[in-house]
């Protein structure tokens, strides 16, 4: 005989425990399995240690999906406002760094604690270090077995996350439990992942630990943040944000000097007749970075010594330096995974599946993925609690 809940909850992360504690609070009898032995892993290493928990500057155009209005609802009804009053409830200190992201003064550790308070105060069960051995539906109830329980009940909610950081136990279960009850999945892909570089571009691995502040674009995305050269190709929160909008065969550009208005080296010329573009260009961007940026555009002497089209030439490609990366450094690396449960079989109002009553899916487990600084998480709290209050 299965015991029964009012909703099993799938997955002790962000999203997983957002969800139950909602659920719990609501009176909902809610059982939270997990195959790690502890909750809220991922969120422990987030942000350094310290849980960049949300991002102020929330809004449904820097999230990417098959389709960019699903999330605007649920993020439009549990805010990044809501998240820190809770944060703020607990007496949980914290600070915004750049760009609108809100972290923890302490460690991530409160960021889990304060969601597990959460649960308790609804009567959670947690049954955590359990892999799941099966899943199945009938009589309008699911039933999960682990161990030696089985479990029912009939709403089930997938909270699994994405195959992103594989050594965190990260896997790709959401997605087949998705297909078996026949909803379509968006490819997954590594997203806020560092990008690869080879052939001719190799040589920019003299320049690894080389940071600059850039604008790197990808496709219409651009990105104004640091670029970091690495032994294996590009990083840094510029190239981790543009990543996302990346796609195999697509170059990224950088723009190098984003400060630099157009016929700035021209102008300079004027100055400065004598300067040299390798100098000039060490005033602006990191020794290493200029010589090798001066040595590719291969222009030698003095401005006094080029001619203005030679300049605008050297300008354009510094503003719009293309780079062709072979890849990326996939799921090990990547911050979260783009791709996952289709949004078309989700309502974006209650996150349940509308070809499987009962079945919901939340969080990274979606085809919606956000930009670096928060907003991931602000999407699992989002969507964990549109499910919450629904299950």
């Amino acid at each position: 005989m299965a015991d029964a809940y009012d909703a099993i909850v799938l997955g002790a992360g962000a999203a997983g425990l957002m969800c139950a504690a909602v659920a719990g609070q609501r009176g909902r009898r809610v059982l939270v399995v997990d195959h790690a032995d502890r909750a809220g892993k991922k969120i422990l290493i987030s942000g350094g240690g310290r849980c960049n928990f949300t991002n102020i500057g929330t809004a449904p155009d820097r999230f990417v999906s098959a389709n960019p209005h699903f999330a605007r609802s649920a993020l439009a009804r549990y805010t990044p406002a809501d998240f820190l009053a809770l944060v703020e409830r607990h007496g949980i200190a914290w600070h915004e760094k750049t760009l609108g992201q809100l972290f923890c003064d302490g460690s991530a550790r409160q960021i889990v604690d304060m969601l597990l308070d959460e649960a308790a105060a609804g009567s959670v069960e947690t049954a955590l270090g359990h892999p799941i051995t099966a899943v199945d539906h009938a009589d309008a109830q699911y039933r999960v077995r682990f161990g030696a329980r089985t479990i029912s009940a009939p709403s089930l909610v997938v909270a699994t996350g994405g195959p992103s950081i594989p050594k965190m136990g990260a896997t790709g279960f959401a997605y087949d439990l998705a297909r078996r009850f026949g909803l379509k999945v968006v490819e997954p892909r590594p997203a806020l992942v560092p990008l690869t570089l080879g052939g001719d571009e190799l040589l920019f691995r003299s320049l690894s630990g080389v940071a600059a502040e850039v604008v790197a674009r990808a496709g219409k995305a651009a990105f104004r943040e640091a670029a970091l050269f690495t032994h294996h190709g590009l990083s840094g929160p510029a190239i981790l944000q543009a990543s996302t909008y990346w796609r195999h065969g697509e170059p990224i550009a950088i723009d190098f000097l984003p400060d630099r208005g157009e016929g700035w080296l021209k102008a300079l010329k004027r100055e400065t007749p004598r300067a040299t573009v390798a100098r000039t260009l060490s005033a602006a961007l990191p020794d290493r970075l200029a010589a090798a940026l001066g040595e590719r555009l291969a222009i030698e002497g003095t401005l006094a010594d080029l001619t203005d089209a030679g300049l605008v030439a050297a300008e354009q490609r510094l503003a719009n330096w293309r780079f062709n990366p072979n890849g990326t450094q996939g799921y090990a690396k990547a911050e979260v995974t783009a791709g996952g449960i289709s949004t078309a079989e989700l309502s974006s109002k209650t996150m349940e599946a509308r070809r499987a009553p009962g079945l919901y899916a939340i969080g990274e487990a979606v085809d919606v993925t956000g930009w670096l600084g928060g907003y991931n998480f602000q999407w699992a709290w989002a969507s964990g609690w549109v499910a919450g209050q629904n299950v």
